[in-house]
């Protein structure tokens, strides 16, 4: 059956590589749960679940600092809302197109389910690259955006909030446009300001819930972080905050990376010259090695695999551990592997590591630190209240993360399949959705 479905998707959607793969690998791993039920079968909940609720495209027209018209294309794609409003980040980079907001989508349904907040799977963004842009050229750009995208967006309808390329910056820039044509002040993006509806933890989620759930890993591994050496990809979000929990818990981080290349330093990277270039300064990371001449740069990204570590983060982008580094990563040594990105490892190297032994957390489950913190960000909008920083922290780690590990790790159990938490997760994830679907009938 799951075949089936899977080439009529392929069918459907052609050249979209990245939604295919993330589609082939959730149908693989729920197998055995359609076996199981049968009710899911007859009311089509996977042909429904794998086709978006709403694709939305439209044209974003802005003028640069020249004074010149420059035109991009603008998505949303609304995929599921059987367990709550649509929540899903809006990415600006030059790569997106309707195969990348779908895959992101499609993973962001499942995401959200673990959470155990109500919260559907929705996605957007724009093939605008904010990078070497003026604060001015950006704001028009995401006022355009906006002016669009606020006929589709609600608190109770669709909550969009950051990814790569949108930061604290121009969600306060979306923010005001939506406010200025809706005339309401709502909850409607997450990752606000904190002046204005946003929530504690809500910049350090991803990163620290990344961690929280990676010492659960390796509690049941009977590894200790304390001493070990970590390789965090990225240079974002994501990496600056998981690697800056990583330190706090005693591991030393000696790589980083951004787009251009990667940096090693064996002493330990020094976070504070990280976040200066990177949300400061927005400047490439070998600026880094004019402040610890020490350290070492090497263009390009997937270098950084061949560094020995006890840890690896891949906290960059989809696919950057493929079969190789995978391979090179437990021949060095590897304890365990993270995944703060949204799938960055390819298929074959997912692999290798539950070949060896590795123990691998998936990013659906490892990474939805960021949106629960952004579905307690909705909460706390809705209440018109502000929660401390110690409550929210506690809540992300022992409320939401720990939640997703022990129920990813009781569907793989219950499935024949101890220790897969991809396999875990998916099911944990699917088997909510599904049941919602089934309750609210053919719609």
């Amino acid at each position: 059956m799951v075949k089936a479905i899977f080439e009529q998707v392929k069918k459907r959607n052609p050249g979209e590589p990245e939604f295919h793969q993330a589609v082939e690998e959730v149908l693989e791993s729920i197998a055995p749960v359609l076996e199981k039920h049968p009710e899911y079968k007859a009311a089509g909940i996977v042909e429904r679940l794998v086709e978006p609720e709403r694709q939305i495209l439209f044209r974003v027209p802005w003028v640069d600092d020249k004074g010149v018209v420059q035109v991009n294309r603008g998505f949303r794609v609304e995929f599921n809302s059987a367990i709550g409003p649509y929540k899903g980040g809006l990415r600006l980079h030059p790569s997106v197109y309707i195969g990348i907001i779908k895959f992101l989508g499609f993973e962001q349904i499942l995401k959200n389910s673990l959470t155990g907040l109500a919260m559907g799977g929705g996605k957007g963004g724009a093939d605008f690259d904010p990078k070497g842009k003026s604060d001015g050229e950006v704001m028009r750009f995401c006022q355009s955006f906006m002016g669009e995208l606020a006929r589709h967006i609600g608190p109770d309808t669709d909550v969009p909030a950051g990814d790569i390329g949108v930061g604290g910056r121009e969600i306060g820039y979306l923010y005001g446009m939506y406010r200025k044509i809706r005339n309401e002040f709502t909850g409607v993006l997450t990752g606000k300001g904190l002046d204005w509806g946003g929530s504690l933890v809500r910049t350090e989620a991803t990163g620290y819930g990344l961690v929280y759930f990676l010492l659960q890993m390796l509690k049941d591994a009977g590894k200790d972080i304390k001493g070990a050496t970590v390789v965090s990809s990225g240079s974002g979000n994501v990496s600056i905050y998981a690697a800056q929990k990583c330190q706090q818990l005693g591991a030393k981080v000696v790589a980083m990376s951004d787009s251009a290349g990667y940096l090693y330093d064996k002493d330990g990277i020094d976070l504070k010259v990280v976040q200066q270039l990177k949300e400061v300064e927005r400047k490439r990371i070998k600026e880094y090695i004019k402040h610890r001449p020490d350290a070492k740069y090497q263009e390009g990204c997937s270098g950084i695999w061949t560094i020995k570590c006890d840890i690896a983060l891949p906290n960059a982008t989809q696919n950057e551990i493929n079969k190789k580094s995978a391979e090179t990563l437990v021949e060095n040594g590897v304890w365990a592997v993270a995944e703060g990105a949204n799938m960055p490892s390819t298929p074959d190297a997912i692999k290798v590591f539950l070949k060896n032994k590795v123990a691998f957390g998936p990013a659906k489950a490892a990474n939805a630190g960021g949106v629960a913190v952004s579905g307690l960000e909705m909460a706390q909008n809705s209440q018109r209240l502000s929660w401390s920083f110690e409550k929210t922290d506690k809540y992300l780690d022992e409320g939401i993360m720990q939640h997703i590990y022990r129920s990813a790790k009781k569907s793989a159990e219950e499935y024949g399949q101890p220790g897969n938490l991809v396999v875990g997760a998916n099911i944990a994830g699917f088997e909510k959705v599904a049941r919602a679907m089934l309750a609210q009938g053919i719609i």
